[in-house]
């Protein structure tokens, strides 16, 4: 039993290293922009049933009660918290962020599309609206040369005033995209997100249409990351890695009198 308990208390310093590991990245990106922070999820390890309930203690009676011994944690998953970070001003006029439910879509080498809600756009050398990896949002946007006091409205309907023409020009319009489990999408870093089988089809339209939120430019969408909150989460795990830590200490102490004993 004594050995039994090494390996329980074992997996508990791991499980608390990956939660600490998560808490630790949801720090580092407390000022990246639109960052989701993420939580880690627990569930017990296999039981051990030594007696199960119900099984017949005699011809005539049943145990009521079992005998299972369990061994130990594991991380079953990440969630990503898909709630609303705070909007700054930024008074650039290619900056842009979702208020509401929605993401960008992106155009990212080899033909794939990936999805994010940082919307740190600027404009490449043949005036598209790229990232800041050079990556083209779709559908495209191409502002011309000489173009002044570019608008994007609520709706995504892109605007320029263009040279030989008093009133602004329609360039395009932004589309945001949806997903029936956002917390599904898959980071793939560079604040992307790829569509997953559990993240449901990807779901394209106007801003502000089907549950999709609108666009606000000239402001971008902080972290929704708590600092308070990361450094209760924090502490609470310092100890609880303590607590495994002792409980190794107290087993191999067990261990040492045994061998003495005996």
């Amino acid at each position: 039993m004594s050995a039994s308990a090494l390996h329980v208390a074992r997996t508990g310093l791991e499980a608390q290293d990956a939660r600490m590991r998560v808490i630790a990245n949801n720090l580092a990106n407390v000022a990246t922009t639109a960052f989701k922070r993420d939580r880690a999820n627990f569930a017990t390890l296999a039981y051990q049933d030594a007696r199960v309930a119900g099984q017949q203690s005699s011809s005539e009676s049943a145990y009521a009660t079992g005998l299972n011994l369990g061994t130990g944690v594991g991380v079953q998953s990440t969630t990503r918290m898909v709630s609303q970070g705070a909007l700054d001003n930024t008074g650039n006029a290619l900056d842009i962020a979702i208020q509401g439910e929605g993401y960008f879509q992106v155009a990212m080498p080899g033909g794939q599309t990936a999805y994010t809600r940082a919307g740190n756009f600027t404009l490449s050398a043949e005036g598209q609206l790229v990232t800041a990896q050079g990556y083209v949002i779709q559908p495209p946007i191409s502002v011309p040369a000489g173009a002044g006091s570019v608008t994007i409205g609520a709706d995504g309907t892109v605007s320029a005033t263009v040279a030989g023409s008093a009133t602004p020009t329609q360039l395009g319009q932004i589309t945001l995209t949806s997903f029936a489990n956002p917390a599904g999408l898959q980071a793939s870093g560079d604040n992307f997100l790829l569509e997953t089988a559990a993240s449901g089809p990807a779901q394209t339209g106007p801003a502000g249409v089907a549950g999709r939120g609108t666009l606000k430019q000239g402001m971008l969408e902080a972290s929704n990351v708590n600092v308070v909150q990361e450094l209760v989460d924090m502490i609470e795990c310092q100890r609880a890695y303590e607590i495994n830590s002792k409980m190794i200490s107290a087993v191999d102490e067990m261990l040492k009198n045994a061998n003495q004993t005996l």
